[in-house]
């Protein structure tokens, strides 16, 4: 299997999981002409595309849903809250959206991918990660959760690649230009993860996890180098350069891979 980061942070955030039987977008925050664009410069075909996941209804997450859906014309994954906001609230179309309900805990298969849902905690209808596993290949999307419940990290332990938040640096966040407000929701439970955060993650699953994926960075409250700084704090002796990657909003390119290789 193969995970690439075609985009990640608030302007935008899209993944592509490739198994031998079918290819999967997880978000689609981008447009469907700049989705493609980007897929075209990772070596990969939109065409090969065979479901679209979804992990929550915000707009950096659902962008060119709608178009992205419709132009490739295969079927939207999500929970029923997510679902519910989107196509009452945010579709821009009136024409028809194939789309599946999926629930926390609940496998569906795409292909011979197996995917299960998990809950984030986020300030979102019914938010989601997934976890994705095709023989003995298994990876873990786990992005915008304010924080990370046993559950999760029993669920993303096992993994042999995750792609896990790393939204922000604590300091640059507090004495940013934010509004407190804001600060506030982005610290709370229902926000986003810090860079200590994921560490402390990291730090549990020691030498479990072997590949990693940094993501959904602050390109205000944070950097790619404190994100990797205090993930190497947290791995420890476990902290392999080349095993941990971080995602960026401009996504994968041949002289940037942003990508796991199981």
């Amino acid at each position: 299997m193969r995970c690439t980061v075609l985009a990640s942070g608030s302007k935008g955030n899209c993944a592509i999981i490739e198994g031998s039987s079918a290819t999967l977008l997880i978000d689609a925050g981008l447009s469907a002409k700049e989705l493609f664009r980007r897929m075209a410069a990772a070596g990969l075909d939109p065409e090969a595309i065979s479901a679209i996941l979804v992990t929550h209804e915000h707009g950096d997450h659902i962008r060119g849903l709608d178009v992205t859906a419709r132009k490739l014309d295969v079927p939207v994954y999500a929970t029923e809250g997510t679902l519910s906001d989107f196509l009452g609230y945010r579709k821009l179309s009136k024409k028809p959206l194939v789309h599946h309900t999926c629930q926390y805990h609940e496998r569906f298969t795409v292909g011979d991918i197996s995917v299960e849902p998990f809950a984030t905690s986020h300030d979102a209808a019914e938010p989601c990660g997934f976890i994705m596993t095709e023989g003995d290949c298994r990876i873990g999307y786990c992005t915008d959760t304010g924080i990370m419940t046993p559950r999760m990290l029993s669920l993303l332990r096992p993994c042999d690649g995750i792609v896990l938040e790393s939204n922000h640096c604590p300091e640059m966040l507090a004495n940013g230009p934010y509004p407190e407000s804001l600060k506030r929701r982005i610290r709370s439970k229902h926000g986003h993860l810090s860079n200590q955060a994921a560490a402390e993650c990291l730090h549990g699953f020691g030498k479990d996890v072997p590949h990693i994926i940094l993501a959904h960075l602050s390109e205000i409250n944070n950097t790619p180098e404190r994100a990797r700084s205090t993930a190497r704090d947290g791995l420890g002796l476990f902290f392999m350069e080349e095993h941990v990657v971080v995602a960026t909003q401009c996504g994968s390119c041949p002289a940037s891979p942003q990508e796991i290789r199981l």
